[in-house]
């Protein structure tokens, strides 16, 4: 099988396993109780925050471990916007996860904020003058994701940053995607809030992160014994801290020769896909993408056909997004890019880790021109 849904999930990594297991059997204490075996836990968490704050070049009070980036979003928003409201105005893009969309829904039914969503390019990219125009002086918050989970496009993060610094707006940025692949420096990037997920980068499910810079205000979502400096309170998930900064640590020192490969695997996938399969859309932004991540349409398929079809050839991959659960709806992502609805449910997700060779790519690549042929052929009228 070759496995290219990493977007979706990776799968967890062995050193990331093994850096948890001492506190999943022998070193189990909760981090709060005096005695040995808590301050074991304690440490330990303790310094997975330190690792994970020397990756992001924070301190590590500005950290909050979560349950993963869905909660990590929905603290930083919620919090955020909850602590200090301003005008009760919500600035985000249109092709934002459903973890920052349904969070800022809420915002508007509930507390009464406005909520004005920009625009995006063909490409998925947000155009800096619309932004610059959705901002107020008393907007409460803009949250715009570094790289969408669908099309793989990178923002320009540091100018979307500093005009939002410039109108005095705090910035919120989904990471999750980023996290393996790209910098994640919170100084270089101007951000105030930044989230990741553990199981995206190698560790299990189960285990995420917001950075909120500084002295910035939340409300905490979880109420109860006051842990995480109170911004989450609930018996700390040691193990799965240990195993998120491991995995952050361990992709962010292999990128400068993680990520070249994985653009060279990427670009031979998207030229062979276009060359060898007519009509075939690469959806994002051709150069300004993650480096592990090609997506496409193919018209004139279904994309859950030419998913069972790929699946039979031993590739293993998605039609987009994981977490719109049960939906049969065309993606918002593909629709906010133009793409119309018939060939958005085409749509075709491939992404990897930095484990997968030039020949799982190569032979990956053959799959999919020969499942959209099949696909297409057992279409057409006999």
């Amino acid at each position: 099988m070759i496995y290219l849904d990493a977007a979706a999930t990776a799968p967890p990594r062995q050193e990331v396993l093994q850096a948890m297991w001492p506190l999943l059997s022998t070193q189990f204490g909760n981090p709060s109780s005096h005695h040995a075996l808590g301050e074991a836990a304690a440490g330990a968490l303790k310094a997975a925050r330190q690792q994970a704050a020397t990756v992001l070049g924070c301190r590590p009070s500005e950290l909050t471990f979560t349950s993963g980036g869905t909660e990590a979003n929905n603290l930083a928003l919620k919090g955020m916007a909850l602590a200090a409201p301003r005008d009760r105005h919500l600035v985000t893009s249109a092709v934002e996860h459903p973890a920052v969309l349904e969070t800022l829904d809420y915002l508007h039914r509930f507390h009464g904020f406005r909520i004005t969503v920009v625009p995006v390019s063909a490409a998925g990219l947000v155009e800096p003058e619309a932004l610059r125009e959705a901002l107020a002086p008393g907007t409460t918050l803009c949250s715009i994701m570094y790289a969408n989970n669908e099309v793989g496009t990178v923002q320009p993060l540091r100018v979307l940053a500093d005009l939002c610094s410039a109108a005095s707006v705090p910035f919120h940025t989904d990471a999750v995607q980023a996290g393996a692949w790209l910098p994640l420096s919170v100084a270089e990037l101007g951000v105030d809030a930044l989230t990741l997920s553990g199981h995206k980068l190698g560790a299990p499910k189960g285990s995420g992160l917001l950075y909120l810079k500084g002295r910035i205000p939340v409300e905490p979502l979880i109420h109860g014994g006051g842990q995480e400096r109170g911004r989450r309170s609930g018996t700390e998930n040691v193990a799965g801290a240990v195993g998120l900064a491991t995995a952050l640590t361990l992709a962010q020192g292999e990128r400068e020769v993680a990520v070249p490969a994985a653009r060279a695997q990427r670009d031979y996938l998207i030229n062979h896909v276009l060359d060898t399969v007519p009509g075939a859309v690469l959806t994002g932004d051709r150069e300004q993408r993650l480096p592990n991540l090609a997506s496409f349409c193919f018209p004139g398929t279904s994309g859950e056909s030419v998913l069972l079809e790929l699946e039979r050839r031993g590739v293993v991959c998605s039609s987009g997004s994981a977490c719109a659960a049960g939906s049969d709806e065309p993606s918002a992502v593909l629709l906010a890019l133009g793409i119309d609805s018939a060939t958005a449910q085409t749509a075709v997700r491939f992404s990897w880790t930095a484990a997968t060779t030039e020949r799982d790519i190569a032979l990956a690549s053959r799959a999919v021109t020969a499942a959209v042929a099949s696909v297409r052929a057992l279409g057409r009228p006999a």
